[in-house]
């Protein structure tokens, strides 16, 4: 359990440190289609740990779940665009709530112990 969890967080932190010196710039478009991809992605994450810290981690449900969320927070955002509603707030705050309901849960499995 404890070395899934410290690949997962050096996972996380090597690809913020990649994604920081890669000099991809992209368009200002796709920035409400990124960021909510991204929120997404990040719950993902975030589930993915807090379910090895409960020790009922699947490697097959967290990889769908990650690119199934990242793709339905992307699409949401465009249909939204195409609509002309601002459909991409309602992902930010469903997943922006549930990443701190994870980070919460997290944090309170580390003090227990």
């Amino acid at each position: 359990m404890r070395l899934g969890i410290s690949l997962a967080l050096l996972g996380l932190v090597a690809g913020a440190l990649i994604g920081l010196r890669v000099p991809l710039v992209l368009p200002a478009a796709y920035a409400k289609y990124l960021s909510v991809a991204i929120l997404a992605a990040l719950d993902s994450v975030f589930g993915g740990i807090r379910a090895a810290m409960e020790d009922h981690f699947d490697n097959t449900v967290f990889l769908s779940g990650f690119f199934s969320n990242a793709i339905l927070a992307g699409t949401l955002a465009f249909i939204g665009e195409r609509l002309g509603v601002e459909l991409y707030t309602a992902a930010v705050v469903a997943f922006g709530v549930r990443l701190f309901q994870n980070l919460a849960i997290i944090r309170r499995h580390l003090l227990k112990k």
